[in-house]
């Protein structure tokens, strides 16, 4: 991007955080902003305590975007965000994007949601192994001892990463593992191996 055309949408950034400080942006301009890839890093930190659905899932849709500088402010933004927004969350859980599925459920762990349990155990199954990493991962931040046995079946998942995620999940909540599981986990490279079964000693 040149100079010029920066300097244009750091001044349109600037107007329309003017306008958001005083309660009078307009949504369709934060929307426009959100759609637009220059501006979008500019106007996210803005609207970490906005309440209204379409700018929240437009702004949750952004899990699916390119740059990762982008996807860690739409993290930073909902995480901060101190309204109930679990119900847009949840949507974002049904995401055709396995990554906006994944990284929502990061932050609906982070957010400290119980109340989506029975959804985030339901991506345990999903056909994506980045979706049931994060599935497993959530649980076991949450605590979530009712989930013990999609943990178990973790244990032999096809995904690694996911095997490694249920593991530390299930040693978050107390559970033993079995000899069968602890063979299963030998697929794992042995430094990870060992850091994961000293959990269980």
């Amino acid at each position: 991007m040149n100079t010029v055309s920066r300097c244009s949408v750091d001044m349109r950034v600037k107007y329309y955080e003017d306008n958001l400080n005083q309660d009078r942006m307009e949504k369709r301009d934060v929307l426009k902003l959100l759609n637009d890839d220059d501006s979008r890093l500019g106007i996210l930190p803005k609207l970490t305590q906005t309440n209204d659905p379409e700018i929240i899932w437009e702004i949750i849709s952004l899990f699916d975007a390119e740059r990762i500088e982008i996807r860690g402010e739409v993290f930073s933004t909902l995480f901060l965000n101190e309204n109930d927004i679990l119900e847009q969350l949840l949507k974002g859980l049904k995401h055709e994007s396995k990554n906006v599925r994944g990284y929502t459920l990061l932050v609906i762990a982070n957010r400290n949601e119980k109340d989506a349990t029975k959804e985030i155990i339901e991506l345990t199954n999903d056909s994506s192994g980045l979706v049931r990493t994060c599935a497993y991962g959530a649980l076991g931040h949450l605590k979530v001892k009712e989930s013990s046995k999609e943990l178990h079946q973790g244990i032999f998942d096809s995904n690694l990463e996911a095997v490694k995620s249920a593991a530390y999940a299930l040693a978050r909540i107390n559970e033993k593992i079995s000899q069968e599981e602890i063979d299963s986990m030998k697929r794992l490279e042995r430094i990870d191996f060992e850091k994961i079964f000293k959990f269980f000693n």
